[in-house]
């Protein structure tokens, strides 16, 4: 008795595939196709060939279709015991590593940490390893923008109302930024070898969208915090919802970049 032929394309059925993704679908054969998307056509003859190009060219697709996940999440802050409002969760800073980290590109125009109203604005900026930060001046006063942190040093000088000058971040970690002028001020730079990287909305969520499906660290970061980190691999599906507790200091205690206390009207004149 002649065995019955079975269709090729039934043991495809625990492929996932998104199917709203034109992309994936594109890069699957006619006939493979034609059976995800519920349409009709003749198979080739030689059916063992096909069901082996298939199946080939099916792992490759869903393997590229599955590598991109999303991480959500809500961040909560409280000080002191008190719960802080939402909003506040805006200078945390959400990223991703993989456990085998991607190559980063710098950033093709510089990041910008402008000076106004004796404040760094934005005061919390999250960069890529490489990338360029300008600090323009925005107020009518002078400014020294200036970091004692360990292999990111720098120090732009004392300037005026401008564009201000190009300092590059060649190396991964924290920056603290003072300006030798105003005790008071005070701003963060994150140099990151991630590409994926958020800042939590003004209700405390965010969203990492299109982060590998790989085995990494989710990292969130805050200059008052210790860090909250977790292992894991994206495409759970869960929120993950994290609390930080800020007790540090909002202007730790720092010496101007003479290594000397500020004068008694660091924050006066001009």
């Amino acid at each position: 008795m002649r065995a019955k032929s079975q269709d090729p394309s039934a043991g495809f059925a625990s492929v996932q595939l998104r199917s709203t993704d034109p992309s994936c679908l594109a890069m699957m054969p006619e006939t493979a196709r034609s059976r995800y998307t519920g349409s009709k056509t003749g198979w080739a003859a030689n059916e063992g060939e096909v069901v082996r190009a298939i199946v080939a060219v099916l792992l490759l697709v869903a393997n590229a279709c599955a590598s991109a996940a999303d991480i959500r999440g809500h961040v909560e802050l409280s000080s002191e015991g008190k719960t802080l409002r939402p909003e506040e969760a805006q200078d945390a800073v959400v990223y991703f590593r993989p456990k085998t980290p991607p190559k980063v590109k710098p950033a093709s125009t510089p990041y910008l940490m402008g000076t106004r109203r004796k404040q760094f604005v934005p005061r919390v900026l999250p960069v890529t390893l490489g990338s360029r930060v300008r600090f323009p001046n925005e107020d009518p006063i002078l400014h020294n923008a200036f970091s004692t942190s360990k292999d990111n040093a720098f120090d732009v000088g004392l300037y005026g109302e401008g564009e201000g000058q190009v300092v590059t971040m060649n190396h991964v970690g924290y920056v603290r930024v003072y300006c030798n002028v105003h005790h008071s001020m005070i701003g963060h730079i994150l140099v990151l070898d991630t590409p994926y990287f958020t800042r939590p909305d003004s209700s405390g969520n965010f969203r990492l969208a299109d982060v590998p499906a790989v085995a990494g660290d989710l990292v969130i970061w805050h200059e008052r915090a210790t860090p909250w980190l977790k292992a894991l691999t994206p495409g759970g599906g869960d929120a993950e919802k994290v609390q930080l507790d800020l007790s540090q200091r909002k202007v730790p205690v720092h010496l101007n970049k003479f290594g000397k206390p500020y004068g008694r009207a660091a924050d006066g004149g001009y």
